[in-house]
């Protein structure tokens, strides 16, 4: 059993548990249930955001502990002031050290986009992302059927949610439901966790162009965004890059301060 194949087992057990102490009529309860969101789409494409969505994680299966003790109020607001176009957080706790409260902190300090990045296998985990103040949720293709893929966008849009359709194999391609808000390519092959920067530049031209389109994994510096900007991509989800430095946030801001020059630069 591969670290993906691990992950959903233990998720589809994490839902039963939780709908057992937190039913559904109780979620509906929370703060955020029936506050308005804010579009992950329309804010990667803004001109004066960067296109960044930058992710806080303490940990992955890959690369084990990140930065265990960070603050996710003081990233968060970090993220934001340096020009990021929106967060995105780690809920999942076995395996990547998050939390749904890390969500809703973020959610208290920031106005703008937040998905919750976690694995989807139950439309009970909807819900929840509504009630802890998420605006988007990330389904992953490799690990949902077609059917999944549209009954899930469905219910998500029902509650206002947007959704992140996650690719990674050109076969993958197939699953994409024409309503869901914005495609990524992911560079992390989950079943190895390899990364090759390179499957994005393969799959840009698989994606309708009609569909906002963002890279994930591996991206390490601006020229790489300047790239994939050419090949179509408009939205750019960067975590690991910035967590592994001991000030996330003062990293991506350099890093945006080093894109917007490379951006002028080009254009000369």
């Amino acid at each position: 059993m591969n670290t993906l194949e691990k992950i959903i087992e233990h998720k589809r057990k994490e839902v039963k548990e939780n709908e057992a102490l937190y039913p559904v009529e109780l979620l509906k309860k929370s703060n955020y249930y029936n506050s308005p969101t804010v579009s992950l789409a329309a804010y990667i494409q803004r001109k004066d955001k960067s296109g960044i969505i930058a992710e806080f994680k303490k940990q992955s299966p890959s690369a084990g502990v990140i930065n265990k003790y960070l603050s996710v109020e003081k990233t968060s607001i970090g993220y934001m002031q340096a020009g990021a176009s929106a967060l995105s957080i780690l809920t999942d706790k076995p395996f990547f050290g998050g939390s749904s409260e890390d969500l809703s902190t973020a959610r208290k300090y920031n106005f703008c986009p937040i998905l919750r990045k976690d694995f989807i296998v139950d439309e009970y985990q909807i819900v929840e992302s509504k009630s802890i103040g998420a605006d988007a949720i990330l389904l992953i293709a490799a690990v949902l059927t077609e059917g999944e893929i549209i009954q899930f966008t469905d219910v998500a849009h029902q509650l206002g949610l947007e959704v992140l359709l996650e690719l990674h194999h050109p076969e993958e391609i197939k699953k994409i439901y024409d309503k869901v808000n914005i495609v990524g390519v992911n560079n992390r092959d989950l079943n190895t966790m390899k990364i090759d920067i390179s499957q994005s530049f393969l799959m840009a031209d698989l994606i309708p162009k009609h569909m906002v389109k963002i890279s994930e994994s591996g991206i390490e510096n601006p020229q790489t965004i300047c790239d994939l900007k050419k090949a179509g991509y408009q939205g750019f989800l960067i975590g690991s890059h910035f967590m592994k430095q001991p000030h996330p946030h003062l990293a991506c801001k350099e890093f945006i301060s080093e894109l917007n020059l490379v951006a002028h630069t080009s254009t000369l």
